[in-house]
């Protein structure tokens, strides 16, 4: 197998909410599959009701490939595309636009946005609420042991 074409190091430079709708569905895809052919990526649109061209497919593959979303690798003639990065990773680069766009960077004033507008119910903040504690306490557990002597 040959060794990827693209590194996915322009990924971080791109915004993710640039993106396409189709950009956005092809990307879904990869994230629910993983590694796909461009013919694997149109039969999966086309269940979609989505028919497309295989030369519309692949024009999407090497956007999102120059964008950095995706790498592929050549095996048998054949293109294998796979997603540079998780979904969650993506969502939090655009979460970070939105932050700037509309709350001056503020991760509370965000947070504070999505209680008042009932998207966060008292589950998920307790949730929340748990994770950043587990990530405190482990950001803080070295620096705990170096004052310890």
């Amino acid at each position: 197998m040959k060794s990827n074409v693209t590194d996915g190091n322009d990924f971080l430079g791109h915004d993710p909410s640039e993106l396409g709708e189709l950009e956005r569905s092809v990307l879904h895809l990869m994230w629910q599959h993983g590694t796909l052919t461009a013919e694997r990526v149109r039969e999966e649109l086309d269940q979609q009701d989505r028919p497309l061209k295989d030369s519309t497919i692949r024009t999407v593959l090497r956007r999102l490939e120059d964008k950095g979303y995706v790498t592929h690798t050549l095996e048998n003639r054949t293109f294998l595309y796979t997603p540079t990065q998780a979904a969650p990773l993506v969502a939090g680069r655009a979460v970070k636009r939105i932050l700037d766009w509309f709350c001056e960077g503020s991760v509370e004033r965000l947070l504070v946005g999505m209680v008042d507008s009932s998207v966060l119910d008292h589950e998920e903040l307790q949730r929340l609420a748990d994770r950043i504690a587990a990530a405190q306490s482990a950001t803080q557990a070295p620096s705990n042991k170096k004052g310890e002597r």
